[in-house]
């Protein structure tokens, strides 16, 4: 069974309609098949999706994004790469079944994987914590990217999350010190980094495995620091306000590429990722092949610098500068400047002293002549 969004009422009409037509035991006595009219519906089904998957608006692609038929990080594991061989723990508390990682082969190279999974069903879900990683799961992707690390591994990330598990046992456990651990060992990685936003990239639980080389990102994926419900329950106080909250956000692939904080849109099938999944996946593969073979002929500290910049040149074109400056260089007027200051109070320190004094005396020659 077919699943649809508020929005596709039209396409679900359609279809339905093609079903009916190719079944011919639903055809009232007919028996035999009109692919004249199929093919016509079919044309105008086609047409239909391009229309409205052209013009979404933030809060509709977030909808997409959500999408239960939406292919998740097993199956590009799965498809994507060979040989995988999982791995768990953290080596301090236990397993986190939100997160799949592990060994594989892509295009002969092995590559260390790690993604967040979310579940193809009620039950997977339930399992998975619905893509929600917990302490020990950020702590078993730091202990493995180390290990792709020491053994000169690319690590390739899959994200897909609504956020970080919010739980009073993940909050005892050390949520935010995990996620903060995790960003910093993704900068400080020697080897290249590929993240891939392929459905929800919500919140820390999604930057703490995003601090990539390269931020590949699905068309119709969203990346943000909040839900759109929990902005709008904030800004507006009321949660119904997603619409307004999804634009003002700028959480969709085309306003993240163009503020330079995701590098690369990867294109989906028309009416989105879970209506052609073999299309997708060839979309990424090409995709995440060039990518790969760019970053692998750089040496470690080209890597590590590469990386730094890109994440300090983020907002410098249209906020702190035109220039692409090192990390030096952008506080160096600022502190400058505080040193200008002190340098003038230095030399008028006295003509401070004596202006605090007079004031001082005013203040109390003023509370003897009005007792």
């Amino acid at each position: 069974m077919k699943n649809y969004l508020s929005f596709e009422n039209e396409i679900k009409n359609i279809e339905t309609e093609i079903d009916n037509l190719k079944d011919q035991y639903k055809n009232e006595g007919i028996s035999t098949v009109d692919t004249n009219k199929i093919n016509k519906l079919q044309s105008n089904l086609d047409r239909k999706l391009k229309d409205i998957y052209s013009n979404l608006n933030p809060w509709q692609t977030t909808l997409v994004a959500r999408h239960e038929d939406r292919p998740k990080s097993k199956f590009f594991i799965d498809n994507l790469f060979k040989n995988f061989f999982p791995l768990s723990g953290d080596r301090l508390f236990g397993e986190d079944k939100s997160s799949i990682a592990g060994l594989a082969s892509f295009e002969g190279h092995s590559v260390m994987i790690i993604g967040q999974e979310k579940g193809e069903d009620l039950n997977s879900r339930i399992e998975r914590n619905f893509g929600m990683m917990r302490p020990e799961g950020y702590r078993k992707s730091i202990r493995l990217m180390k290990i792709a690390d020491k053994f000169g591994l690319p690590v390739i990330l899959f994200i897909d999350t609504p956020g970080a598990y919010p739980g009073v046992g993940a909050e005892e456990r050390g949520q935010a010190e995990a996620i903060a651990k995790s960003i910093e060992c993704s900068l400080s990685l020697g080897v290249p980094t590929i993240s891939i936003i392929i459905g929800e990239g919500g919140s820390g639980g999604a930057i703490a495995l995003a601090s990539s080389n390269k931020i590949l990102m699905f068309e119709n994926a969203i990346y943000s620091v909040i839900s759109p419900e929990g902005c709008a329950s904030i800004l507006w106080r009321d949660s119904k306000k997603t619409l307004e909250s999804a634009t003002a956000m700028k959480l969709t692939s085309k306003d993240l590429l163009d503020l330079k904080i995701i590098d690369e849109i990867i294109s989906e099938p028309n009416g989105g990722a879970h209506r052609d999944r073999d299309l997708i996946l060839l979309n990424l593969k090409k995709s995440l092949s060039r990518h790969l073979g760019e970053l692998m002929s750089l040496s470690r500290h080209d890597i590590v610098e590469h990386r730094k910049n890109k994440f300090l040149n983020i907002g410098r074109d249209k906020s702190l500068s035109n220039n692409l400056l090192s990390s030096d260089d952008l506080f160096s007027d600022g502190v400058s400047k505080i040193f200008d200051v002190r340098k003038k109070i230095t030399s008028k320190k006295l003509y401070i002293f004596l202006s605090v004094f007079l004031i001082g005396v005013l203040i109390l020659i003023f509370q003897l002549f009005t007792r």
